[in-house]
């Protein structure tokens, strides 16, 4: 697309309400342009529509009409989540008529650099870890994106000396065009969205999309342990800034001495820290890595690719180690919600995906009782028999997917496994499951709600699901 204010008195249609799609619409309202909003769920479902009705924007909703979008349409901006298969997209695409998400607004208005983090996992904490260390560094973030702010949001009120920081998903990045940050990280790379992307070829093409438009001024921070993240940045215009859990790099942020490859390896980290190399010069260390505030390798991961960024942003070094103490986590992400007679609970709802619960169980010592289960997406969850075979102790499945991951615990040998049944009060089965799982624990263990699935088969957002999660531990 062309910079926002040149759809002056042109027909911009925005797809689907919420808080992106009230964003953008006042946007493209205020430059001039004719703006159609929609939103296929009834109005009293849309408290927004008001909102926008009020500043004179034509807002339609309970259905798609037929002649929303036509040849005199200069432009559709669609909600990340609304499939390319939606009648309105689709049309869209037929009239040969621009198909965006919010993001390449957000980057056409914002006057600051952007640092763009995208992955299949680990890309909230991440994000989150580069706003503090960035604010402890006195640069005055904006956090923005997935993560809950409406980029466009963060644009209008960003300035030159700021950096905004956005967490953005294959959804959000499958619909740019000239997107260009100057700062991309790409954490890993696993098999999840196939139910919208349709295999993993459209999947690995919108993540990499984060560099397209990356010249040699900007940095690509990556994963050098994940083959295809490697594979990716071999292709790349932009500075490579690599990290690893598992090498020494010749330049980038590592460990040392490294990992070993196996993921059960449980060695003490005392001695194991973490440095970074800049290219041509001397490796310089930042902290010990047992030092980092929130456990697991995978979080360790993290704090690499946080450390990277902010050091490609201009962050000395030695302002790093104190906010990577102090940072606790967010919500939802492995977090500890309490003990109860002797058996810890913690909230993993945000790991949507099989490797995300791989990470989460393998950072946890103790026996494990699981909670999983969710929306279907065709996955038959083989790849977790290992993990059961190895971790569980129990598992309590729901949602979905409960035969799948039962007959798993059954093909990995686990003698504790129950299900829960369906009900149209979806609540009260997360609640049923928390009392079967502690009812399967002893003193010293784990209750994990950990999914390895999304929340749309019996809730509107993973958020909604861990705070049940946590409200069920605390009313044991």
């Amino acid at each position: 697309m062309n910079h926002p204010a040149t759809y002056q008195g042109r027909r911009v249609v925005v797809l689907g309400l919420a808080r992106s799609g009230v964003s953008v619409a006042k946007v493209f309202h205020q430059l001039g342009a004719d703006v159609v909003v929609n939103d296929k769920k009834e109005r009293d479902l849309c408290p927004e529509a008001d909102e926008l009705t009020a500043l004179g924007i034509s807002v339609l909703c309970g259905y798609h009409p037929d002649d929303l979008v036509t040849e005199d349409t200069a432009l559709l901006v669609k909600n990340p989540g609304i499939p390319y298969s939606a009648p309105p997209v689709a049309k869209a695409e037929e009239l040969g008529v621009e198909i965006i998400t919010e993001v390449e607004v957000a980057y056409w208005l914002s006057p600051a650099p952007i640092i763009g983090i995208t992955g299949s996992n680990g890309k909230t904490t991440t994000t989150t870890w580069i706003g503090e260390l960035l604010d402890a560094a006195g640069l005055k973030p904006i956090v923005a994106g997935n993560i809950g702010r409406p980029l466009c949001e963060a644009a209008l009120e960003a300035t030159e000396e700021q950096w905004i920081v956005a967490e953005l998903s294959s959804f959000q990045l499958k619909g740019t065009d000239a997107f260009r940050p100057r700062v991309a990280l790409l954490l890993n790379i696993a098999e999840t969205h196939l139910d919208y992307h349709g295999d993993m070829d459209d999947y690995v093409n919108a993540k990499a999309k984060i560099f397209d438009n990356q010249t040699e001024e900007d940095v690509a921070v990556v994963n050098w342990d994940d083959p295809e993240c490697r594979a990716l940045s071999e292709l790349l215009a932009a500075r490579r800034f690599p990290f690893s859990l598992y090498e020494r790099l010749e330049q980038g942020v590592y460990l040392e001495p490294p990992f070993s490859q196996d993921p059960e390896d449980t060695a003490p980290n005392a001695s194991r820290h973490i440095v970074f190399r800049p290219e041509g010069g001397r490796e310089e260390a930042i902290m010990p890595v047992d030092e980092l505030g929130i456990p697991g390798r995978h979080n360790a991961a993290n704090a690499l690719a946080a450390i990277a960024a902010c050091l490609a942003a201009g962050v000395a070094p030695e302002l790093l180690a104190g906010p990577l103490r102090g940072f606790k986590g967010v919500e939802h992400r492995l977090e500890f919600v309490r003990e109860v007679n002797g058996v810890n609970y913690y909230n993993d709802s945000k790991a949507t995906n099989p490797a995300a619960t791989t990470m989460s169980v393998r950072s946890l010592s103790a026996p494990i009782v699981l909670v999983a289960g969710g929306l279907d997406r065709g996955s038959d969850y083989m790849e977790l028999v290992p993990l059961f075979r190895d971790r569980l102790k129990g598992l309590v499945a729901l949602g979905e997917t409960r035969g799948k991951l039962a007959r798993v615990a059954e093909l990995a040998g686990l003698a504790s496994v129950e299900t829960v049944e369906p009900s149209e009060d979806a609540e009260s089965v997360l609640r049923q499951a928390v009392k079967k799982a502690a009812a399967m624990a002893e003193p010293g263990d784990i209750v994990l709600l950990s999914p390895a699935c999304a929340s749309w088969d019996m809730f509107p957002s993973y958020e909604q699901r861990g705070r049940i999660f946590k409200d069920s531990a605390h009313t044991l």
